[in-house]
């Protein structure tokens, strides 16, 4: 029996060779094939209703999409992660640019800083209680995002959706910051 991938591939040769040489062939469309549209859904980037999100404080919203099995994020600890936000549905900044296979350079923050080491207030909160190695998704409201002011293409009083993924947590005032290689 023939994979799906094989069928298609076929199609698409059929296809090309009776565009060449005129001919009318029949042929069935993808989405007739069995399992073809459950595929399609597993492929499309993880829309999660918002409904399935749990009420975290100040109006945060949060999603774990994978329970992490390490260490655990509390207030004093230096949290590194990769991190995507988007407003809209549109990626505005992101930890993965840049070059080689995983790019970029993950983002440390010092949890519950409220000065030099921190970030934004709804990442701070975002990522307590998760562990390494977990993925989560926010919805970030406006008052623990950029608030009245915006920046960028951000405009004032955007919400904001974050996915994170906790690399590791430093937990000892020992030591340097050390930047994190991935690969």
């Amino acid at each position: 029996m023939l994979s799906r991938r094989e069928i298609l591939l076929q199609s698409a040769v059929l296809a090309l060779a009776s565009q060449a040489f005129g001919l009318a062939l029949q042929c069935e469309p993808a989405a007739a094939l069995p399992g073809f549209k459950k595929d399609l859904n597993k492929r499309k980037k993880g829309r999660v209703p918002e409904s399935e999100f749990k009420d975290g404080p100040q109006g945060l919203k949060y999603y774990d999409v994978v329970l992490g099995k390490g260490t655990e994020v509390q207030e004093g600890a230096r949290a590194v992660v990769h991190y995507e936000a988007r407003w809209k549905g549109v990626t505005f900044m992101t930890s993965r640019q840049g070059l080689g296979v995983n790019g970029g350079e993950p983002l440390g923050f010092d949890v519950g800083a409220k000065a030099a080491g921190g970030t934004l207030p709804g990442l701070d909160l975002g990522v307590r209680g998760m562990r390494v190695g977990g993925q989560r998704k926010l919805i970030i409201p406006p008052g623990l995002a950029y608030g009245k002011k915006g920046i960028g293409e951000v405009p004032p009083d955007a919400t904001l959706e974050f996915e994170v993924e906790l690399l590791s947590v430093k937990t000892s005032p020992f030591g340097f910051r050390t930047k994190i290689v991935e690969g």
